[in-house]
């Protein structure tokens, strides 16, 4: 049971990073009352937002405004301050009031998810998509020197702006164990288990949090993956459910949850919370 999330390992700089667990967890989730409830509820509410799009005029229009709603609000949990104002004036090649580097970063969200979309119509979800995905996401912002769509190979932390590693709240696994990470990760996208689709894209988000396996851009590439699994896997026939909303309005809670999973070992908060 002590390692069914993952261990604290020492490393050389004295400090300790987190290993994860491959998925599925061992010993697996517990499917209580409460879960099998919410993962119901789920299901049904996902069918329901699939129908809507054989009901809609016009589909594709709906879901282009609905797509640049989610990519401001993704983007504002990581502190960008764009409008949909400053988005619509810059798409319209007029010259926005806002600061032209955030909206760049709303833009380049909309093209990555587009981007992906696409690219699942042909060929399965991978890290060679992803590395492309945060490559479109960071190229031109203010995190262009961040190697855009490689892996990182230097040390990251998770904690309040501008507090050094030892004042870290999580440190992820080290660089030299995040080829290894994303590899079991990618085993586990494209292995079967008896976990639902909705429990697993909950799993892989939060281990892909877990990994952090770039040095900018993991929590909107995070909440992307969320979209591109379940097209990919066609519980959804457009990309419709988006969960920024959500996510920011509870920032505290999602933070706090993914922190029980690495320190608690406990899945099943996250999992029903998610």
């Amino acid at each position: 049971m002590d390692n069914r999330t993952g261990i604290l390992l020492k490393q050389a700089g004295g400090y300790k990073a987190f290993i994860p667990e491959p998925l599925p967890p061992d010993p697996p989730l517990v499917f209580d009352e409460e879960l099998q409830s919410l993962l119901s509820k789920a299901d049904r509410a996902l069918a329901r937002l699939d129908g809507i799009t054989t009901v809609l005029p016009n589909p594709d229009l709906f879901i282009a405004m609905y797509v640049k709603k989610e990519a401001l609000l993704s983007s504002q949990i990581e502190g960008t301050q764009a409008s949909l104002e400053g988005v619509l004036e810059f798409e319209a090649n007029l010259t926005p009031k806002e600061d032209i580097n955030e909206i760049k970063e709303v833009v380049n969200y909309i093209k990555a998810l587009n981007h992906g979309i696409e690219r699942l119509k042909e060929f399965p979800m991978s890290l060679r998509l992803i590395k492309e995905i945060h490559k479109i996401l960071i190229e031109g912002t203010r995190g262009t020197h961040k190697n855009p769509g490689e892996f990182r190979t230097s040390q990251n932390w998770i904690g309040p702006a501008g507090a050094p590693l030892s004042d870290a709240v999580f440190v992820p696994p080290p660089p030299d164990m995040v080829l290894t990470a994303m590899g079991d990760f990618e085993k586990f996208l494209h292995g079967e288990d008896k976990n639902p689709p909705l429990i697993r894209i909950a799993l892989i988000h939060a281990q892909f949090e877990t990994i952090h396996p770039f040095l900018d851009g993991n929590g909107r590439i995070g909440r992307l993956l969320i979209t591109f699994y379940l097209f990919w896997k066609e519980i959804l026939s457009k990309p419709l459910l988006y969960l920024s909303f959500y996510l920011k309005k509870n920032r505290a809670e999602y933070y706090d949850l993914l922190m029980k999973v690495r320190t608690e070992r406990d899945w099943e908060s996250w999992v029903k919370f998610f």
